[in-house]
C-alpha cells in the first residue's frame, strides 16, 4: 500500500503561482523516476479540466488518464508553502500533493486526506509546520473512533428493582468494555437520571471515560419509580462528539413512538434503532461502470452534480458506508470500484430531479468515455 514518507516532503517553497507549484511537482516526480518528462503537461491539463483543490489548505494536483502511460512508477511529492499559493477562486494551498499512479494504489493516501479534511485547524497548522515529521503527523491526524455499541453493552431482562441497581448493572457493563474507569462506575450510580417518557431512562457521564460507549438495560419486570414507569435504561459515557448520531437516532426513536421496540427487539436490532440514521426523502441504487471506479475525477463530477441541488443527498457503498455526496473527499473514501452498486438517499424540494440528473451522469460514465 502506497504511504508518505519524509522522504516524498519538500518544505518552505514559494512558488509564484499554481501553475508554477505544479510545474515544480512535475519536476520532482520526473526526478525520483516516477514519470516520463512530459507528464507536468497532463498535470497542467487535469487542473484546466477541474480544480484539484480539495479543502483545509490542501491539493492533489495529478495527471489525466490520458497520461497515465507517463507514469514508470506509482509515487507521490508534497511540496510545503508557508506563504500559501492561490489555487483560484479564493483558494489557498499550504499543502500539494502530487499524485502520479500506475493503477489505484493512490486511493489509501487519498482515504487519509478525509480523516484530515474532516479534522478542524488543519490549514493553520500547516502554515505553520516547521518540520517534515511534523506535517507528516497532520496527515496522519486519526478521526475520533465511533460510539462503541455493542452486545456486550446491552443487558436485558435482569432482575433488579430500582433505578439505582439498573445504573450499577450498566456501569459493569461500560467498565467491562473500558469505556470508563472506577470514578466513572461511582459517577454512573449516583448520576440523576432523567426520564424520557415511554417507561425510558437516561443518565449521562463525562467522568474518566476513556472512549464513548452507551450501554442498555432492561429489567425483567417493569417497575414504578417517582411515579414513573422503568422499562428500559441508557446510560451514554462520552468524552467527544461521537454520540451526536446516536442521539439523533435516540430522539427518532422518542418522536416516532418507537421506544416499545427497544423493549422487544433483539440486541442487533437494538443496536440498529439506537445506530442507523433514519433516511429521509427517496433513494435509488445506480451501478459504477467506470473502468478505474470512483476515483478523483468522476467522484468530482459527481459531487459536482450533487451540489447543483437544494436536497441532502447522501450516499451509501455495498459495505453500508454512507457519506455525504457533496463532500468529494468522502466520496472517494467510500472506494467504489468497477461494477459497484452505490445508494443514493435525496431529501428535499428537488430531491427526485437530483437523483434524475446523478442517474444520467452515471450512466455517462461520470465525464469518462
Amino acid at each position: 500500500m502506497l504511504s508518505l514518507s519524509v522522504n516524498d516532503i519538500e518544505l518552505n517553497q514559494s512558488p509564484i503561482n499554481k501553475e508554477i507549484a505544479i510545474e515544480n511537482l512535475a519536476k520532482n516526480l520526473y526526478e525520483k523516476g516516477y514519470v516520463e518528462k512530459t507528464y507536468g503537461g497532463g498535470m497542467q491539463a487535469r487542473e484546466v479540466q477541474h480544480s484539484t483543490y480539495l479543502g483545509n489548505g490542501i491539493a492533489i494536483p495529478h495527471g489525466t488518464l490520458e497520461t497515465r502511460s507517463l507514469v514508470k512508477k506509482t509515487g507521490v511529492q508534497l511540496h510545503h508553502f508557508p506563504k500559501g499559493v492561490d489555487w483560484g477562486k479564493g483558494q489557498r494551498v499550504y499543502l500539494a500533493i502530487a499524485i502520479a499512479a500506475k493503477s489505484d494504489e493512490h486511493l489509501s493516501i487519498l482515504k487519509q486526506l478525509t480523516k484530515v479534511l474532516s479534522a478542524t485547524g488543519v490549514e493553520e497548522a500547516l502554515k505553520n509546520c516547521q518540520s517534515k515529521t511534523q506535517l507528516l503527523a497532520i496527515l496522519n491526524t486519526q478521526e475520533a473512533s465511533p460510539l462503541m455499541l455493542n452486545d456486550a453493552l446491552i443487558e436485558l431482562d435482569f432482575p433488579v428493582n430500582s433505578l439505582v441497581q439498573l445504573c450499577a448493572v450498566s456501569a459493569g457493563l461500560l467498565k467491562n468494555q473500558d469505556a470508563i474507569s472506577k470514578a466513572g462506575v461511582v459517577d454512573v450510580i449516583t448520576q440523576k437520571v432523567t426520564y424520557l417518557g415511554q417507561g425510558l431512562w437516561l443518565a449521562k457521564t463525562a467522568t474518566s471515560v476513556q472512549k464513548s460507549a452507551l450501554a442498555f438495560v432492561t429489567p425483567l419486570k417493569a417497575f414504578k419509580e417517582e411515579g414513573h414507569p422503568v422499562q428500559g435504561l441508557l446510560i451514554l459515557a462520552g468524552c467527544d462528539e461521537q454520540h451526536h448520531v446516536n442521539m439523533q437516532c435516540l430522539v427518532d426513536v422518542i418522536y416516532g413512538q418507537e421506544v416499545h421496540k427497544l423493549y422487544q427487539q433483539t440486541k442487533p436490532e437494538i443496536i440498529r434503532l439506537l445506530s442507523e440514521k433514519r433516511q429521509q426523502g427517496l433513494s435509488a441504487s445506480f451501478k459504477i461502470n467506470n473502468k478505474h471506479g470512483l476515483h478523483t475525477r468522476p467522484s468530482a463530477m459527481l459531487v459536482k452534480i450533487a451540489k447543483q441541488y437544494k436536497a441532502a443527498i447522501q450516499v451509501s457503498n455495498a459495505q453500508g458506508l454512507s457519506v455525504d455526496a457533496k463532500n468529494l473527499m468522502k466520496v472517494i473514501s467510500l472506494s467504489v470500484n468497477c461494477g459497484d452498486l452505490l445508494t443514493f438517499h435525496a431529501d428535499g424540494i428537488d430531491a427526485q430531479v437530483a437523483l434524475d440528473a446523478l442517474s444520467v451522469a452515471i450512466d455517462l460514465g461520470l465525464g469518462e468515455e
